[in-house]
């Protein structure tokens, strides 16, 4: 089974969309940017660290780079799409459930109402390495404040918080047992109850939307199922803003051998995550044109 993978903001960095310039897949970036009226282009190639990791920014930059590098490797008949936060709008676009315009109009008001979210109740995001579910777990118990943003994989998990609430954290970390707890550049403090503020415009954009059949399912990240497509995706996708990305899950859960994962995208991280999920899983990211080389391989 052939299953595509979609990331979400973190694996971005500047100047990603360099080696595309002069792809014809490119096409799509300056097809992104006529929808969303912001020129993807220069964010994708130019645009420095601190104004790509503004969260409207970095959802619309990595939504156009793995839009343009899917085109590239159309026709790919994968079975199954999973995306990582931002990257469920990717894997549903890639699975047929939205359109292009469809897609880039959602993303571009995600963006915005959790940059107005992030702006009206900052927070961020930290990274835990090497904790047990257990020390994890106890850790939480004390700091009840902080949640999990995203189940990555064995040992490596994300959490969300208010800044001093994860200052809170990280100045215990050593009596909690948690020896890694790494800071993230983002802009917000995505999939925690801090995100509540862009829910309203959130849905009224999904409700808007339109959600196709597609021609295979997408697993959602807030219950780590495969669904198909249609209406059932505004209550997915508005749940996804506060809830837990269960991507772990949603890969260990997958049944059939063997399994392939092709990530699509800036970054190569979901790959790499992979490996560490599934043991009996091969894995694969195409993140630059080189890259296409090896496929066609």
């Amino acid at each position: 089974m052939l299953v595509a993978l979609f990331p979400g903001q973190g694996s971005l960095r500047p100047g990603m969309g360099l080696p595309w310039r002069d792809h014809p897949s490119a096409r799509i970036i300056d097809e992104i940017s006529d929808v969303s009226s912001v020129d993807v282009r220069r964010l994708v190639e130019d645009a420095p660290l601190e104004e790509l990791v503004r969260t409207d920014n970095a959802q619309l930059a990595t939504f156009a780079l793995s839009a343009m590098i899917a085109d590239a490797l159309s026709p790919l008949e994968a079975d199954l799409a999973i995306g990582h936060s931002l990257g469920e709008h990717s894997a549903l676009h890639f699975a047929g459930i939205l359109d292009l315009p469809g897609a880039t109009r959602l993303v571009v008001e995600r963006g915005r109402a959790m940059a107005a979210a992030s702006a009206e109740a900052p927070g961020t995001l930290v990274a835990v390495l090497g904790a047990s579910d257990e020390v994890l777990a106890a850790a939480l118990e004390r700091h009840p404040d902080v949640v999990i943003a995203n189940e990555n994989a064995p040992g490596q998990t994300v959490l969300a918080g208010s800044f001093p609430a994860i200052e809170a954290l990280r100045a215990d970390a050593k009596d909690l047992g948690l020896r890694k707890v790494l800071p993230l550049e983002v802009g917000g403090a995505f999939h925690s109850p801090l995100m509540a503020p862009a829910l309203p415009a959130l849905r009224a954009a999904l409700e808007a939307a339109e959600f196709a059949e597609g021609r295979i399912p997408v697993v959602a990240n807030v219950d780590a199922t495969a669904h198909r497509g249609g209406s059932q995706w505004v209550e997915l996708l508005a749940a996804q803003l506060t809830s837990t990305v269960r991507f772990s899950s949603s890969v260990a859960g997958l049944s059939g051998s063997p399994l392939d994962f092709i990530e699509i995208g800036p970054g190569g991280v979901l790959a790499g995550l992979i490996k560490r999920i599934r043991s009996d899983a091969t894995a694969r990211s195409v993140g630059v044109p080189d890259d296409l080389v090896d496929e066609e391989e």
